[in-house]
């Protein structure tokens, strides 16, 4: 027993009663601690080898048509086809230029990164996880306004394609052809007209840090962060073959396109009805242009050839929203109360009363689960435990529940 005792690990000294399991070898024993360190040393290092021959995850490319892919999209969200088929094509296009071998004409094929402009609460974000869910290439979403120019606090805009690399488990074969979304590309605008005028360490000068990273360079990428661990050897990725999709509220540009679209047209033979349809949604006619006069470079709008919109949400759309998808929110209610075994029952116009609010408020699709917890909260909070089988979520309870909300207090617009 007292042999026993003696018995300590030959990496970190160790004795038997400070560790859980002691594996004895031929010479000596180790303990659980340093064999997880050692399987963590031995995944970065073939992880992170540039030539990716030992890479970590396996993506192999499964080529969808377009028409696939818009289907699939069409599944978890309503409307915006447009939007739809310009991603389902870029997508497709993504995967024929990775596989495209150059012929003896020495055609090279350009990707051709995208930027969406719609309102708050339109799909951009929801469009791009859900293409993420259909894909088998890496992954990344990642938020704009974290991005400062390099020297400042804040993120450097390598980072993004730091998150890219964790999502496939530091395979930088498979990270080369992968897809990131930026999103909140507007909170990068330039602040002034005027260029370079004062420093503006969160708008052009990301902005022109971003350059060279969406036309496709070799950039060194900081594997678990740049400031945090500064002792780190740096990962080189080529960034020709990743896809760059851009989205933005750009809140106000509006106002911009409007001033460049004569929608006040007078005389006999004008369309009024025509007309008044065009001011509701005058992002249809955005262009590069006015990206520019919102605060774009016209540097980085180059390489961001492919420009596309979402419509505002109308109260048909909002209605399909709430029943339609499959992961749509009355169905996501409903499952939450089956998992206590209660069964939720709503009303067509209880539907069509959270409609009409979401549109009242401006608060798109997001504003719909505003309205649905302001209404379902009590029955989630006192239904628990009490042994009910259903609740009826009548127009008088939807009402009452809605009239106690902090939500019914909202100045309408």
């Amino acid at each position: 027993m007292a042999k026993q005792n003696h018995l300590h690990c030959s990496f970190c000294g160790r004795s038997r009663d400070e560790v859980k399991i002691l594996i004895a070898g031929q010479e000596g024993h180790i303990c659980e601690n340093c064999v997880e360190q050692a399987q963590e040393i031995i995944d970065q290092e073939l992880n992170l080898r540039p030539d990716g021959t030992a890479g970590g995850a396996n993506f192999k490319l499964t080529v969808r048509k377009p028409a696939e892919i818009k289907k699939f999209l069409d599944e978890y969200v309503i409307g915006q086809d447009d939007a739809k088929k310009v991603l389902s094509v870029a997508v497709y296009n993504h995967y024929k230029r990775i596989n495209y071998k150059q012929q003896a004409d020495d055609v090279e094929i350009d990707k051709s990164n995208i930027i969406m402009v719609g309102e708050t609460g339109t799909g951009k974000t929801l469009l791009a996880k859900t293409i993420a869910r259909l894909l088998n290439v890496p992954f990344a979403i990642v938020d704009a306004t974290v991005f400062t120019e390099a020297g400042y606090v804040g993120e450097d805009v390598e980072s993004m394609l730091t998150r890219l690399l964790q999502n496939c488990n530091y395979d930088v074969q498979a990270a080369e052809r992968g897809i990131v979304y930026v999103d909140e590309i507007d909170k990068i605008a330039r602040k002034g007209d005027n260029p370079s005028i004062t420093r503006d360490v969160s708008g052009e000068g990301v902005q022109q840090g971003l350059l060279k990273m969406l036309e496709g360079t070799e950039v060194l990428v900081p594997p678990q962060g740049g400031r945090k661990h500064p002792e780190q050897k740096m990962v080189k990725v080529d960034t020709r073959n990743i896809l760059f999709i851009c989205g933005g509220a750009f809140d106000g540009i509006d106002k911009i396109i409007a001033r460049r679209v004569n929608t006040n047209a007078i005389g006999f033979n004008v369309n009024k009805d025509l007309q008044e349809e065009q001011r509701k949604n005058l992002l249809q006619f955005i262009n590069a242009q006015d990206l520019k006069s919102f605060g774009l470079i016209p540097e980085l709008l180059g390489r961001l050839p492919v420009v596309t919109h979402l419509d505002p949400l109308d109260t048909a759309t909002l209605r399909s929203i709430l029943t339609e998808p499959k992961n749509s929110l009355i169905k996501q209610y409903t499952r939450l109360f089956e998992l206590e075994g209660i069964e939720l029952k709503i009303d067509n116009e209880v539907l069509d009363f959270m409609v009409q609010k979401a549109m009242e408020y401006k608060l798109g699709a997001r504003g719909l689960r505003s309205i649905c917890e302001s209404i379902f909260t009590d029955a989630m909070f006192e239904m628990p435990g009490t042994g009910q089988k259903q609740l009826d979520v009548t127009m008088e309870y939807a009402e009452q529940m809605f009239g106690k909300s902090k939500l019914n207090m909202l100045k309408v617009a």
